[in-house]
């Protein structure tokens, strides 16, 4: 039996980071098969966790829950047969919804001869209220179906900032376990204990699969306020992936679609380091670009190096990195003009 883990959390939160970390220092003596789904056109995180040994299907679509009940259970089948992991790591969109995932991976559990595992959400603890405040249900229904919420980028933190966060956390979720020790200062053991001390949330995946319900009728379909004859919705998909214009008649319930704007693009562009530090300090003022939450990319430098770049409200970071077959953006947000970012990366 395959187990499967669910890696989720906002966009930005360093699920990426954390996944590396599991891989090299937790589960290393296991065959593993990362399965992410990412928001938006480009995909960028898969060339970075190929070079750790990790095969990666990636599924490009802005709707998490149609693309679940579709290709989702045959991208698992695929990989259990193909592969024959020990442990299967899903990495959600960081707007999909944690209970979407977890009951998709439950209703089927007995087709593909896999065992959900564990549900763990990364959070980024110095944006929690923020986050909670402004992102409503995307964020805390990730918070809220974890067994395990990790806290990233505590060690920037002061005790009163990290109590504050885990307090807001225990409201929405009163049970998992919290990791706030920064990841650094923990050894791969102490990791697993914390992700596998809570590898049968039973309470916490009948309150996803009771979720789902809501959502989803027994034949797996997700149907949005309209009867579809015996057809799930990922028959009715634009080319992109995403069910465009469908909305669930279930109140607090979106796509991430209906939020979020995700832009991404291909290009051969060379870019001097100056200019991406231009473009990433100017995507924290709303006015010039709209309100970005995440981008990151990779691009070739004037010099012929490469540059990766991440970004999250109020700080970013470049790194040397290995040449791409070719240069990818993505940036994702609410309200975003993605005009003006084609005309400052000249795309």
């Amino acid at each position: 039996m395959t187990k499967v883990d669910i890696i989720s959390g906002f966009l930005g939160a360093g699920k990426t980071t954390f996944i590396k970390r599991l891989v090299t220092d937790v589960f290393q003596k296991e065959q593993i098969v990362l399965i992410e789904n990412e928001f938006g056109e480009i995909g960028i995180d898969g060339g970075f966790l190929k070079d750790a040994g990790i095969e990666i299907t990636e599924m490009n679509s802005g709707c998490i829950c149609c693309t679940l009940v579709g290709d989702f259970s045959e991208a698992l089948k695929q990989v259990v047969e193909q592969y024959h992991p020990d442990r299967i790591l899903i990495e959600p969109s960081g707007v999909g919804k944690l209970s979407d995932v977890a009951g998709a991976v439950r209703n089927v559990e007995e087709d593909c001869g896999i065992e959900l595992n564990s549900c763990i959400t990364v959070a980024d603890g110095k944006k929690v209220k923020s986050y909670l405040r402004n992102f409503g249900e995307f964020y805390s229904n990730q918070i809220e179906h974890a067994a395990t919420i990790v806290l990233s980028r505590t060690q920037s933190m002061t005790d009163e900032k990290l109590k504050e966060a885990v307090h807001l956390i225990r409201e929405e979720n009163p049970d998992a376990s919290i990791i706030t020790t920064p990841w650094d200062k923990l050894d791969g053991e102490v990791i697993r204990k914390a992700v596998e001390q809570t590898s049968k949330p039973t309470d916490l995946l009948k309150k996803a699969c009771l979720h789902q319900e809501h959502y989803h009728h027994g034949d797996g379909c997700c149907h949005h306020g309209h009867h579809h004859d015996e057809e799930c919705c990922h028959h009715s998909h634009h080319e992109d992936g995403c069910c465009h214009g469908h909305h669930h008649d279930h109140e607090g319930h979106h796509h991430a679609d209906e939020i979020f704007t995700s832009w991404g693009t291909e290009t051969a562009e060379k870019y001097e380091r100056t200019e991406i530090e231009r473009f990433l300090d100017a995507l924290t003022e709303e006015h010039t670009y709209g309100t970005v939450l995440r981008a990151k990319g990779i691009v070739e430098g004037m010099d012929g190096t490469w540059m990766e770049f991440d970004y999250v409200p109020g700080e970013y970071e470049i790194r040397d990195a290995k040449p791409d077959y070719t240069g990818k953006v993505c940036v994702i947000g609410t309200d975003i003009h993605t005009d003006k970012i084609q005309q400052t990366l000249h795309v």
